[in-house]
Order: structure tokens, then C-alpha cells, then sequence
């Protein structure tokens, strides 16, 4: 009981720190003089309604036993792949009117009723979900996962949703696909041997992916590598090197003011805040229009600004009360569904914090990955809700077992 009113209370906090760092970014204390940019004001009050909405996710959640979200779980995981599948269809054979293009990306259902648009639906975040559910299941046998042929299944769980959403294109729900493949297959027991055969084969398709890449795809990747002068002075010298890395000719002025602007930015945001930051509402990139996608994904950028150093090893520190919960539930559990969906669970916020700060930093290429519970996104809130109700659900429905008899 305990260990779920921390992670229930951890995962409220997360919540309210985005809510009222949604709040700051759209309220500056001091109005820019240059003018507001991007009209943020309001998001705070539509993130309470989507906090309102993944409350009541989190309490459908928990009115069943888990289990019978696994005897279900092949059919939400085709739904969800039928959505994506929509969405293709739409970007490249005739555009379908609830699968629009947004910002040049084609990631959202739109519906609406008698006129009046509703909010939309990201379909590869509420995939994450349905593909540890799907897995989970499947791997709740242990001869579907020992035998390296027994490998395909989950193989291609993976592998189907990653090919229907890169071309979106949504690389970062891509890369989270793998590392939580891993997880849970490690955690089932699978071969040593056989997961780093699996990572080899990956290493071993990435040059063919890579050169499949659209060019901007390239340059976030390439990004973590030219933020050293020296490779950045390598690419001008040398034409070859800078069209692998950038799809074209590289030039200083090019990357500061197009191809690394938003990465500089986001360290300059980081760097400026300090031990303990410039306070609520405040700072420079809160006030003036210098950050985009500040509030949703690199709203650690701002946290950092406004809080500092210390306020960043807050938020994390509350992650880390929540994985640790997550892998607490798990421990406690004689089912191995149960056992293997909270790994799942685990692995989601995991690798989702690290690549989202990662990113913020200049560690990881920037993706579009948001922070969960914090960023500013209905789908995105509502699914991770979902996933604190399961984990909620697996510690309220743990199995007993009988004592021997002696």
C-alpha cells in the first residue's frame, strides 16, 4: 500500500510542476517588448483539462483486474496499428479527413462532432502502451522467448509499429521502441547471447537506415557529433564529411543560425540557470521567444532556467521514486504478465526521461520525445497516467499463493 501512495504521490507532483511550468512559460513575469511570440498563455488551463481526462484513464485502468487487459491486449495493439496504418495511408495515397497534416508530420487523428473539432489523438503514444501490453503477454510463456527462433514474435512486435512510425516521421517513438524490447526480454529471462545478437543485427541495419533518412532526420542525429569545433571544422574542410552528416555542403553560419540553433539555445537555457535559477517566471528564455517547443519538448530547459541545478535534481529525483515503485510492484509479483507489463511500464518512463534531457543537453539527437507527466500534450498525459494506473493495478492485484502443505 505503501509503495503505490508514493508512486500515486510522486506522480501527482510531476503533474503539477508542468502544469505550473506550462503556466510560466505562457505568463512571463515581465512581457517581452519584442512581443509574445507563440500565444502559450492558455496551454495551462488545456493541460488541467487533459490532466482531468488521464484521471479518468487512470480510474478505467484500475476498475478491472490487469489480466484482463492482457486477454485484450492483441486487439488494442491492432486497433492501434490500423490507426498508424491510417496515417500512412493518408501521407502518401489520398489524404484521409480525420488524418490530416500538422506542421508537415501526419501523427494525429482529428474528429469532430457536429462542426466542432475535438482534441486530437496521437496514435504512436498511445502504441507505446499497447505494445508492452501485446508483449507482455506474449511473453508471459517462457518457450516464446528461451529459443532464439522464439525471438521473431517480439522481434516483430517491435518492428511493426517502429516502420508505420518513422515515416510520420516520428523518430523518437522509434527509439523507444528497442531499449524497451530489451527490458523486458532480460527481465523474462531470455539468453544474454541472444539480446546482443539482437543489438548486433540493429547495429548492423543502422547504415541502411541512416542513408533512408529524410536530411533534417540526419542533422539531429549528426548534432551530437558538431557540437565540437573540431568536427564542425573537419565537415567545412572536408565537402565528403559534411554531406553524410548534413545532406549538404556544412558551413559555421549555417549550423548557429539553422541546423544547431535550437540545441544551442536549449544549453544556453540550462547553463543559465545555475545552482538555483532565475525563479518562477522568470529568466530569459521565459520572456522572450528564444526557445521553441519550450513548453512541451524541451520544457526541461525551462525548469532548468527557472529552478536551477537543484530544481532539475528535484524533478529527477521524483522519476527516480517512481521507478523505483514501478520496480518494487514488479518484484512483488508472482505473475509473470504482471511482473513483465510493470518492467514495461518502467522501461517507457526510463528511456523517455533520459532521451527527453539527454536531448536538452546535447547527449542525445533531438527527437520530439516528450517528458512524461510534464510536457504539455494531451495523448502523451494521458497515456503516462494510464501506466501509473496499471502500476497501481499490478500492486492492488497481486496474486497470492497458498503455503505449502507440510
Amino acid at each position: 500500500m505503501a509503495v503505490r501512495v508514493t508512486l500515486l504521490a510522486a506522480a501527482g507532483v510531476l503533474i503539477l510542476i508542468g502544469i505550473v511550468t506550462i503556466y510560466s512559460v505562457g505568463n512571463p513575469a515581465e512581457p517581452s517588448p519584442a512581443g509574445p511570440g507563440e500565444d502559450l498563455s492558455t496551454y495551462w488551463k488545456k493541460q488541467i483539462l487533459f490532466a482531468v481526462v488521464g484521471v479518468g484513464g487512470f480510474i478505467a485502468v484500475n476498475a478491472i483486474n490487469y489480466r484482463r487487459f492482457g486477454q485484450a491486449s492483441y486487439w488494442v495493439f491492432a486497433g492501434v496499428i490500423m490507426l498508424l496504418a491510417a496515417l500512412l495511408f493518408s501521407k502518401y495515397v489520398v489524404e484521409l479527413p480525420f488524418a490530416r497534416v500538422r506542421a508537415g508530420t501526419y501523427r494525429w487523428i482529428w474528429l469532430s462532432v457536429g462542426g466542432h473539432d475535438l482534441p486530437s489523438i496521437q496514435p504512436s503514444e498511445f502504441c507505446k502502451l499497447a505494445y508492452v501490453l501485446a508483449l507482455a503477454w506474449y511473453l508471459r510463456y517462457r518457450s516464446n522467448y528461451r529459443r532464439f527462433k522464439a525471438l521473431i514474435g517480439p522481434f516483430a512486435l517491435a518492428l511493426l509499429p517502429m516502420v508505420l512510425i518513422l515515416p510520420e516521421p516520428d523518430l523518437g517513438t522509434v527509439l523507444l521502441m528497442m531499449p524497451i524490447l530489451l527490458a523486458m526480454l532480460f527481465v523474462a529471462g531470455a539468453k544474454v547471447k541472444h539480446l546482443l545478437l539482437i543489438v548486433l543485427m540493429a547495429l548492423m541495419v543502422s547504415p541502411l537506415l541512416w542513408y533512408n533518412m529524410r536530411p533534417y532526420q540526419r542533422i539531429r542525429i549528426s548534432s551530437v557529433l558538431l557540437q565540437n569545433a573540431w568536427v564542425r571544422e573537419q565537415a567545412e574542410e572536408r565537402p565528403w564529411l559534411g554531406k553524410v552528416l548534413v545532406g549538404t555542403k556544412f558551413s559555421e553560419s549555417r549550423w548557429k543560425s539553422d541546423w544547431g540553433w535550437q540545441l544551442i539555445r536549449s544549453k544556453y537555457a540550462i547553463a543559465s540557470g545555475g545552482a538555483t535559477g532565475y525563479g518562477f517566471r522568470r529568466g530569459p528564455f521565459v520572456k522572450y521567444d528564444f526557445l521553441t517547443a519550450r513548453h512541451n519538448d524541451f520544457i526541461f530547459a525551462v525548469i532548468a532556467q527557472q529552478w536551477g541545478f537543484w530544481g532539475c535534481l528535484g524533478v529527477l529525483a521524483l522519476y527516480v521514486v517512481v521507478v523505483i515503485c514501478g520496480l518494487e510492484i514488479a518484484a512483488n509479483n508472482t505473475d509473470p504478465f504482471g511482473r513483465l507489463l510493470a518492467v514495461g511500464i518502467v522501461a517507457v518512463f526510463v528511456v523517455e526521461v533520459l532521451i527527453n534531457v539527454s536531448m536538452t543537453v546535447g547527449l542525445m539527437p533531438i527527437t520530439g520525445l516528450t517528458l512524461p507527466l510534464i510536457s504539455y500534450g494531451g495523448s502523451s498525459l494521458v497515456v503516462s497516467l494510464m501506466c501509473v494506473g496499471l502500476l497501481n493495478n499490478i500492486g492492488r492485484c497481486r496474486p497470492f499463493t497458498v503455503a505449502p502443505k507440510r
